[in-house]
């Protein structure tokens, strides 16, 4: 990335435990609708997403429990933390969402949250949660490809 590309694309948070506990099936680039102090409480990393999640309300989809943080000199400009907070898709996008939603029982995690043009945009993804035998078998495949990459790299410097 050159350095305009990196002003243009600047990344907050990531949930890393959703990778983990789901099985990413989709993924969508949706906008925010943020108030008052919000961004720039977003701008000093002042945010989670860890515990949030991406609910219908009628036909327009909002990220519910992402708290961010009252900005420190907003004083009575701050909003609640854990407010609900309306993400923008396309009609399109929020029909497609919606009927796999209903249909297969999948649900709507956000993945990371970052800056974009100087919007904030949030990555939310349909997915699907994993069974504890899912997560044991990821997690012996990481350690089995750990070890053929530390194989491979000792045969390599020949250690």
């Amino acid at each position: 990335m050159t350095e305009k590309d990196q002003e243009k694309f600047q990344t907050i948070t990531v949930n890393r435990k959703a990778r983990h506990d789901y099985h990413i099936l989709e993924s969508y680039e949706a906008g925010l609708v943020l108030k008052g102090t919000e961004v720039k409480s977003i701008r000093n990393n002042q945010v989670s997403i860890q515990e949030s999640y991406a609910q219908f309300k009628g036909n327009e989809l909002y990220i519910i429990q992402m708290h961010i943080a009252p900005y420190r000199f907003g004083n009575r400009y701050n909003l609640e933390p854990k407010r609900d907070r309306k993400l923008l898709l396309t009609k399109k996008e929020l029909a497609r969402i919606k009927g796999k939603i209903e249909t297969k029982g999948l649900t709507l995690i956000p993945l990371r949250l970052y800056f974009k043009n100087g919007y904030a945009k949030v990555e939310i993804a349909l997915a699907r949660g994993k069974r504890l035998y899912d997560k044991k078998k990821d997690l012996t495949q990481r350690a089995i490809q750990r070890e053929a990459e530390k194989e491979l790299k000792n045969k390599i410097w020949g250690r």
